[in-house]
């Protein structure tokens, strides 16, 4: 990162700076030592602007006059909340891409960083997935809007680099889950809205009752080790073609598996139901991790049994004020 920057200081702006990620980052950057010398950091939030607009972006941008961005903002939400809203995830996810996506360009950004997700992948398709399989077939119907305006920013960096030389890449972590996550139960994703309803019962004395039959399985990934690994992927990976950040195929565990986990850590007694007139959404996303272990064979992901445990410690000891 350094040979690029040495006529400017290091100003690196991350986009959806208060979601979960973009605290994990902003964690192991200040709290871990991860930040270097001479490098400024700043997190935005969509209160410093809506980059669904484009005037809002470009003032951003002119404002804080990044070198690098880490591209994380989005419009996200549940299963049913996709299912419910797919051309909303659609618009306004392509809205916020080209927007950030151009306005570096045009400000003359060295890198970009964006966040993709493991729902791009085709529904249909052999397991393990990897990095080359993005584009082999549609997505699960259950998020098609979300996944393709995610599946986009794969095409657009090809066109910047091809057409302007522009080293804008993009990361695929694995259903990331963490402190400072959405723990809402009708709009987090799966994991966060585990361990929200699972807290929640056991505060009424009630059953759990989980969508679907608890038969999918997910490579669930701690945000804190996403979020190392997209400061490596900032300073140190080349490559246009995006990278899976996530733990093994060794690790993958089923719904049922997780919930388990979070009654464990969350001393839930209570019963736990499955309601399987519910959709399971796409039952496996499995994905292979050849090429993180090529670049980076000596990282330790943290075990999910660890990372949940982690997680439901600060959500009941920040209840108050997480998202619920």
């Amino acid at each position: 990162m350094e040979s690029d920057t040495k006529a400017r200081p290091v100003r690196v702006m991350v986009t959806g700076g208060s979601g979960m990620l973009g605290k994990a980052i902003e964690h192991v950057v200040m709290n871990e030592g991860l930040k270097r010398e001479g490098e400024e950091w700043i997190f935005l939030s969509s209160k410093d602007a809506d980059l669904r607009d484009l005037g809002q972006t470009k003032a951003v941008f002119k404002k804080h006059r990044p070198t690098h961005v880490i591209h994380l903002a989005a419009k996200v939400g549940g299963l049913y909340e996709h299912m419910r809203d797919n051309l909303l995830f659609l618009s306004d996810n392509l809205r916020i891409n080209d927007n950030v996506l151009q306005t570096a360009h045009d400000t003359g950004v060295i890198k970009v960083v964006s966040c993709l997700s493991s729902c791009i992948f085709p529904d249909k398709i052999t397991y393990p997935i990897d990095e080359t399989m993005i584009h082999n077939g549609l997505p699960h119907d259950s998020n098609f809007g979300y996944s393709h305006a995610k599946r986009l920013i794969d095409i657009q960096n090809r066109g910047y680099f091809e057409q302007y030389g522009r080293r804008y890449t993009a990361v695929i972590p694995t259903n990331v889950f963490g402190p400072h996550d959405n723990f809402n139960i009708d709009t987090a994703h799966v994991m966060s809205a585990l361990i929200g309803k699972t807290y929640k019962a056991k505060m009424e004395g009630t059953p759990v009752t989980v969508c679907g039959t608890g038969a999918a399985r997910r490579l669930f990934t701690l945000s804190w080790d996403v979020g190392r690994l997209i400061v490596w992927v900032l300073r140190e990976y080349d490559e246009i073609e995006p990278i899976i950040l996530s733990v093994g195929e060794e690790d993958e565990i089923s719904i049922k598996d997780a919930v388990e986990m979070i009654a464990e850590a969350l001393d839930f007694k209570g019963e736990i139901k499955y309601d399987t007139s519910m959709s399971d959404g796409q039952l496996r996303k499995t994905t292979s991790i050849a090429k993180l272990r090529r670049y980076r064979p000596d990282f330790t992901f943290t075990p999910v049994k660890e990372g949940i445990k982690m997680t439901c410690d600060w959500f009941v000891a920040n209840y108050n004020n997480a998202r619920v």
